[in-house]
């Protein structure tokens, strides 16, 4: 800042020199005859210099007055600027040159300067003005680059409050001092020691600690300035409850940490603005290890740069986990920044597989095997100083005569709850809850009820965690009180800790269709178990994932009278959010009232989609479909699900395309379609068929402009399309004459397009869910077959791509993929081309256009074990493909345009379907109704 008040002060001399030479230029003007256009030139160009630098002065009072310490132009310029005025105003100080007249008071004034050394001044003061005047025009351009980068920047989705230092994070405990000392030394350590593995898994089954301890180090390492980004699981949050936002939240946090990664970032946006939407290790890549790839840092001055993940246990799918770990290790090959991750989870099965993976390549550290006596010695502390705060806070509001001992709880107390939470962390900070929570009761009388629990023989140390908080609900209630007591917890919590994305009271009273206030009564008492905001429009949350599984946990459906059946509980959300989506006035034609069917969603504001579709109606669009998959249940036709669709299917496309979800239609299409009633089905099976067609061919323009759904969507299915047929009284009344479409969806169901040159070759996975294409791009794409999203880009080759699972590739190599992490496992020199592989049933055979080869572990191709052509083209029975024809047992089946003909193609394993390689770089599946193809024959 003393170097702005610097640039100030220069500038208001200069300001002032300028104001006194052009006013000695008047007074010159008016007194000296001879020499009067020169000292009109000076008198100008010192007011244009003036003006020039009161603009300077006037940034330097505005916001962006910081900036300009770092603009070591303007400050040259403000300089030489004033040094030329000085010695300009020093040549016109007025001399007279008689004596005599000096002796009377009478000035004759003389013009001190020549016209050549006019030119020269002008000149020098001149240039001095245009250096400051550029100074503040790339300034200017800086700022414009700066705004555009951030605009850009502002696209990339990223998680809400998944950072430590969010407001939904800002109350959850931190380490009390002094506890976790030779734990929190251990990841100090490994962070600060250049040597170490680039991961530390710190792992520990529910409520021993982890999340506090994130917290701590997150907040450590952000005080030292190493912390990179940090992000907290969180099942049922939304974006904190899967792995699709994770990259672009980390990578949005890394730019800050590291604002030369910026620009990379940015090109990656411009590149692909859905990246946030693509697969895992694409987000990665792009958005994390190749910008840090491209920058340049002094790793030997540099200290490391931390990743805190935490609850890595509470990312909805367990194949994302695996992925999430074994693209970490990949920043091992970083050199441009000493990147590391911390990651907390409970040791799942799925987590240990992921660790296993990477093949010891982290350090790990299990909290529950931590010694005992440091255990109690920490827990012992934290409540002692918990216990005490809440006895202070007592004694200042009651009269003297209510107070609590100064010794109260008494060591004796304090280390029954010890024994009563070991090795449980959460058992201690819920207990704290409970005695300070003063709706309840007096801390004496809240403590004297916990105390019951130490004697009985739990089943679990939650029970005893749980247990006094829900007991209290039930003192003092008649036998039928209890039942209905017990029946609004069921709905009210239940439903809280099973929502995919957490609800405030107001919405959520909606949701249930409870009268205002109702969640709000049911859920006063259980601040000890619930984040519960002041605020009734802000979301209420679990304090911890363990509450959850305390409820839900089957073992306890004899013994724990609160006990949530989980799968009713799901059943019946389900069934209310049907109900609420059915009211006509939440879902309908042009829900936010646009009137124009062109405009493009992007143009309407958030805060317009959400007086339109609350967050009741968006939880209920989004999650309906979640709730019942998870309830078991089944549907059928003339069901809710079926007349729902039948009357609301294009509303909720809509109302999912406004919030930026209509991606997940297709997901949420194929869920449904599992759960059909195998025999009373025929019609909703072949409506959500159709509707899946219908959401492929225009997911397009109806995720940019949402009403177009109503008219080019409608207007250009085909014919017997059953979504066209029933809603074609939507198709707006000024398409007078209607396209000739055809009468059914054609053949393809997809097309895939990534590649950048022609696809050689195209190979699914054995059960069929996946699809992988190899093309002259030198690359391998492995696609999630049902939905079309990218799920893997396969690189290594240095030529083209001739053939996969195992990869041929014109550079002489095959290579050996792991088709479920993407891992490249071997490398196979070959001293000719191979144009077609495949494996045989074990995996252990692979199969080629030269031979049929055994794998081994070295790098060399091993000798064939039988030889011969064998011919990807050759197919005598069941589908196969010939020039422009699929066909059908070698009869010509199905014609091909010139778009759709083949460079290559495979049959599904199940026979049904071909996915066709183009030379455009394109891939089309088609499915063939098998059992008609025989009937006709």
């Amino acid at each position: 800042m003393a170097e702005v008040l610097g640039i100030t002060a220069s500038v208001i001399a200069v300001i002032d020199l300028s104001a006194k030479v052009a006013s000695r230029c008047s007074e010159y003007y008016a007194n000296v005859k001879n020499a009067r256009d020169d000292i009109e030139r000076l008198q100008r160009e010192a007011q244009g210099l003036k003006a020039t630098l009161e603009r300077v002065h006037s940034l330097c009072d505005g916001p962006n007055s910081v900036r300009l310490q770092d603009s070591q132009s303007l400050r040259k310029g403000v300089e030489d600027c004033q040094k030329q005025l000085a010695q300009l105003e020093a040549k016109l100080e007025p001399r007279t040159t008689n004596k005599l007249m000096r002796r009377y008071g009478i000035r004759a004034l003389r013009w001190p300067l020549k016209s050549n050394e006019v030119d020269g001044i002008m000149k020098k003061l001149g240039k001095c003005k245009d250096n400051i005047s550029f100074s503040l025009q790339v300034d200017q351009e800086v700022q414009i680059l700066n705004i555009h980068q951030k605009i850009v920047l502002d696209k990339l989705r990223s998680a809400d409050n998944a950072a430590f230092d969010s407001h939904d994070e800002e109350h959850n405990a931190r380490c009390y001092q002094g506890t976790r000392a030779e734990l929190l030394r251990q990841i100090y350590s490994w962070a600060s020691d250049r040597g170490s593995e680039r991961i530390f898994w710190l792992n520990g089954m529910a409520g021993t600690g982890k999340s506090t301890i994130s917290r701590t180090v997150a907040q450590n390492f952000a005080d030292k300035g190493e912390l990179g980004a940090s992000f907290f699981f969180k099942r049922g949050e939304g974006d904190r409850g899967h792995a699709g936002m994770l990259f672009a939240t980390i990578a949005t946090q890394l730019v800050q940490k590291l604002p030369s990664l910026a620009p990379h970032v940015q090109n990656t946006i411009e590149t692909d603005p859905g990246i946030s939407g693509k697969a895992l290790k694409q987000q990665f890549d792009a958005l994390v290890l190749q910008p840090l790839g491209k920058i340049r840092t002094d790793r030997q001055k540099s200290s490391s740069i931390v990743v805190v993940v935490d609850a890595l246990d509470e990312c909805d799918r367990e194949e994302d986990v695996r992925t999430i770990i074994r693209l970490f290790s990949q920043v091992k090959h970083i050199t441009s920044a000493q990147l590391k991750f911390f990651l907390t989870s409970r040791p799942e099965l799925p987590i240990r597989l992921g660790f296993e993976d990477i093949r010891g390549k982290y350090e790990r550290l299990v909290l529950h095997q931590i010694p005992e006596p440091i255990v109690k010695e920490d827990i012992s502390s934290f409540l002692e100083h918990e216990l005490a705060i809440i006895r202070e806070d007592y004694n200042k509001s009651v009269t003297q005569n209510r107070q609590l001992p100064a010794d109260w709880p008494g060591h004796t107390t304090v280390q029954s709850l010890v024994g009563m939470a070991i090795p449980l962390f959460i058992f201690a900070t819920t207990v704290c809850r409970f005695i300070n929570d003063r709706k309840c009761g007096q801390p004496k009388d809240q403590l004297a009820k916990v105390l019951k629990y130490e004697s009985r023989s739990q089943a679990s140390k939650l029970d005893a965690t749980y247990l006094p908080v829900l007991d209290q609900l039930l003192v003092g209630v008649t036998i039928s009180e209890r039942r209905g007591l017990v029946e609004d917890f069921q709905q009210v919590v239940g439903s809280i800790v099973i929502l995919a994305s957490p609800l405030s009271a107001t919405f959520l009273d909606r949701l249930l269709g409870v009268p205002e206030g109702t969640v709000d009564s049911r859920i006063d008492l259980l601040h000890s178990v619930l984040s519960i905001p002041s605020r009734p429009d802000h979301p209420i949350r679990l304090l911890h994932l363990s509450f959850r599984d305390f409820l839900v946990d089957t073992e306890k459906r004899e013994t724990n009278p609160f006990w949530v059946d989980e799968k009713d509980a799901h059943n019946k959300l389900a069934t209310r959010c049907l109900n609420h989506l059915s009211t006509s006035k939440n879902l309908k034609k042009d829900i936010c009232n646009l009137r124009i069917p062109e405009r493009p969603r992007a143009d309407v504001d958030k805060q317009t989609i959400d007086s339109h579709l609350p967050f009741d109606i968006q939880y209920a669009c989004q999650y309906w479909v979640y709730h019942l998959k998870e309830s078991g249940s089944i549907i059928y036709d003339d069901d809710q699900v079926h007349n729902f669709l039948k009357c609301h299917f294009l509303h909720w496309l809509e109302s999912l395309s406004f919030i930026g979800r209509l991606r997940e239609s297709i997901g949420m299409v194929d869920s449904l379609m599992a759960i059909i009633d195998p025999i009373k089905s025929s019609q909703i099976s072949r409506f959500l068929y159709d509707a899946k067609r219908f959401i492929f061919s225009y997911y397009s323009i109806a995720d940019s402009s949402p009403l177009q759904l109503y008219s080019s969507a409608l207007t250009f299915a085909p014919k017997k399309s059953i979504i066209r047929n029933t809603f074609q009284n939507y198709i707006p009344d000024w398409i007078l004459q209607k396209p000739n479409t055809d009468l059914e969806w054609n053949a393809v169901l997809q097309t895939l397009e990534g590649h950048s040159g022609t696809v050689n070759s195209v190979a699914f996975s054995p059960d069929s869910k996946l699809l992988a294409s190899a093309s002259s791009d030198e690359t391998v794409k492995v696609w999630d077959a049902a939905t079309g999203t990218l799920q893997q880009t396969l690189e290594g080759h240095s030529g083209g791509v001739r053939s996969l699972l195992a990869s041929a590739s014109s550079d002489k190599t095959v290579k050996v993929w792991d088709a479920a992490t993407g891992t490249l496992q071997q490398t196979l020199a070959v001293d000719s081309y191979i144009s077609t592989l495949s494996f045989d049933i074990t995996n252990s055979i692979l199969i080629t256009d030269i031979g049929r080869f055994k794998l081994s572990g070295t790098t060399n191709l091993p000798l064939p074990i039988s030889s011969g052509e064998i011919s990807s083209k050759s197919h005598r029975k069941g589908l196969g493909v010939s020039g422009s024809w699929v066909l059908w047992n070698s009869q010509n089946l199905l014609w091909l345009p010139p778009d759709f003909r083949t460079s290559t193609f495979v049959i599904s394993h199940t026979g049904s379907a071909l996915a066709i390689g183009c030379q455009s770089g394109k891939v089309f599946i088609i499915r063939i109704n098998i059992l008609h193809v025989n009937i006709l024959e």
